[in-house]
């Protein structure tokens, strides 16, 4: 265990991204700023009330692309740069700054929306006939036109965007600046503590006097911020039954789900399968954490403990570029040269530093390459994490090299299929590698305790409590921290039953997730995982075919569905099928755990 978290300018370079592909010097993004502000008050001088026939709307669509791609790097530039080290008064300076510059952009280009959806169909489909680039664009106009509101409204919501989006960012001033932890003392002895030490290392540790006292610290501090927290979710949740209603939704969760091009009954079906029937499969794997690891009563705080933590080898840097490169070669040549060179040119910020934000995540800056942001820990958790993130960047390498900029936002909904696929490969490669029965245990019960225990568990039991939150707001109800807290226990206790006792703590589970000021983010893993699930078990009969299927898959970018792009890939997600086919095959694994473990512990006998 670290003896402390350091300071971001204590951190070797080495463990850090390389910002420079978007920006050499900040003089080179004020360069961008200043050519985003020009062509933006031209783009208002030539077009803004003048968008009545296709030529000229293509005309302004094709300008319009040139700002999107600034913005996309000048604000991917700054966030990048804050997430690391929310400390850096300077990186928070200019956040602000160019948050605010890009609030007054986005207004003044408000007209262009305002607009077409006031322009005749016929003149919409003429210009989507006439130019591929912005059709997609263009039946999104069309989509959103029920929903638009009077031009000055739009322009004012714009305008104010900086400040809609106020509740994540004191949510996250909050939990990575001023959340200050206090070492604890287990036998005498000090540990230190932070949020990504107990998220990366003591939700693990094997000795379970130390890992529930950690979780004790852990919660005991969070508990001093929940009122701070509760009121910035409440004013977020708010924010979206306003807007919500403002543009005639009769849901909050509907007005949520119109982005992601999905209906309801997905949404839906997602939780309430999981929950009634991935639950009796689950609690036999926390019964068999408690029968192996001989625990008097099986806790919250031991849900992520591995089932073979003697057998669960530290992993370098090095070795998992190693581990990445023999895994992920069924993808091709191009994608072996992606992986190399995110861990040679600095992709990746694998430092653990004070103020860095929590967990993982990989942005992709169009056409530039990805960052993907991790706390490195030497576990198996963690290399599961980066091939996640690694299966992000891929995806978006082929969207950025096949499509432009209207078309490379891809729906939540299908956007964790590429990333939890990479995670499922791993694992078939790693089974794959040694039929030693401890090393297929190993990897059995690693795929459980980390791909579908966090996203068909963890972001999924999110996901019902968040479906609560707002089904109270669509009510007219108000939250408050004793209002969230009894709603997370109630989801958590409804999922384990009685065989997870969830002590003092357990209900604060809700204050550690940024997910819940982006949408509805949390249910698409276990959405995305499903599909991942069936076309990984197509990839292992038919090999590099159907890897080609999904290549084909991922460069679709935005230009379809997600229920589209599923198709495309063979899985029908408007049934029932490929979830249930996915809840059995987690079953079936865990049936594999057991077995294996009943044999380990005959042949020691």
């Amino acid at each position: 265990m670290e003896n402390s978290l350091k300071h971001r300018s204590e951190i070797p370079k080495e463990l850090t991204w390389n910002l420079s592909s978007i920006y050499d010097t900040i003089e080179g993004l004020w360069e961008d700023i200043n050519k985003m502000k020009i062509l933006t008050s031209q783009l208002e001088e030539d077009y803004k009330g003048k968008l009545r026939s296709a030529k000229i709307i293509n005309c302004c669509l094709d300008q319009l692309r040139q700002i999107y791609e600034y913005k996309d790097h000048i604000g991917s530039y700054v966030e990048l740069a804050l997430s690391v080290d929310y400390t850096n008064h300077e990186n928070h300076d200019l956040y602000s700054i160019v948050s605010n510059i890009i609030s007054d952009i986005n207004s003044k280009l408000s007209f262009i929306n305002s607009e077409l959806v006031q322009v005749e169909e016929e003149i919409l489909i003429e210009a989507m006939q006439t130019s591929k680039s912005n059709k997609g664009y263009l039946e999104d106009i069309l989509r959103i036109k029920p929903h638009m509101l009077h031009p000055e409204t739009e322009k004012s919501l714009a305008a104010l965007s900086t400040t809609l989006e106020a509740p994540y960012f004191i949510y996250e001033q909050s939990k990575l600046a001023d959340m200050q932890f206090d070492d604890f003392i287990v036998d005498g002895n000090k540990y230190p503590l932070g949020y990504a030490l107990f998220e990366n290392e003591y939700e693990y540790e094997s000795d379970s006097k130390l890992r529930r006292a950690a979780f004790h610290a852990f919660s005991s501090k969070l508990k001093e911020y929940q009122y701070t927290t509760a009121a910035a979710y409440q004013t977020q949740v708010q924010k979206e039954k306003t807007l919500a209603t403002l543009r005639g939704f009769d849901s909050v969760i509907d007005s949520l789900l119109f982005p992601q091009k999905v209906d309801r009954e997905l949404f839906d079906r997602q939780i309430d399968l999981i929950m009634d029937k991935l639950a009796p499969h689950m609690r036999r794997y926390a019964r068999l954490l408690k029968k192996v690891h001989k625990l008097d009563e099986m806790t919250f705080a031991d849900l992520k403990i591995t089932l073979d933590p003697e057998y669960d080898p530290k992993i370098t840097i090095e070795e998992s570029k190693k581990m990445m490169e023999e895994a992920l070669a069924i993808y091709g040549e191009d994608y072996i040269k992606m992986i190399q060179s995110a861990y040679d040119d600095r992709w990746i910020d694998f430092a653990k530093n004070i103020g860095k934000s929590t967990g993982g995540f990989c942005a992709s800056p169009y056409q530039k390459n990805s960052y993907i942001l991790l706390s490195w820990s030497e576990k198996m958790a963690e290399v599961f994490v980066l091939a996640h993130e690694l299966g992000h960047a891929g995806h978006f390498k082929l969207c950025n090299e096949n499509q432009n900029i209207f078309d490379v936002d891809v729906s939540t909904y299908f956007v964790e299929a590429p990333s939890t696929m990479n995670e499922l490969i791993l694992g078939n490669h790693l089974m794959q590698s040694n039929k030693d029965k401890r090393f297929q245990r190993w990897v059995l019960s690693s795929l459980i305790n980390h791909t579908y225990y966090h996203n068909f568990v963890t972001h999924l039991l999110e996901a019902a409590y968040q479906r609560n939150v707002y089904q109270i707001i669509d009510e007219g109800g108000a939250i408050s921290a004793s209002v969230l807290n009894k709603i997370k226990k109630e989801v958590l206790q409804k999922f384990w039953g009685e065989d997870v006792v969830l002590t003092d703590g357990a209900e604060l589970t809700w204050m550690r997730q940024p997910h819940y000021y982006m949408g509805l983010y949390s249910y698409t893993y276990s959405a995305g995982l499903t599909i991942a699930t069936q076309v990984s078990k197509r990839m292992q009969k038919e090999g590099a075919k159907a890897a080609n299927d999904w290549r084909q898959v991922l460069l679709a970018g935005s230009t379809k569905t997600p229920v589209e792009l599923a198709k495309m890939a063979g899985v029908d997600i408007t049934t029932d099928e490929p979830l249930l086919d996915t809840i059995e095959h987690i079953g079936s694994m865990i049936d594999q755990i057991i077995a294996l473990t009943d044999e380990l512990e005959k042949g020691t006998k």
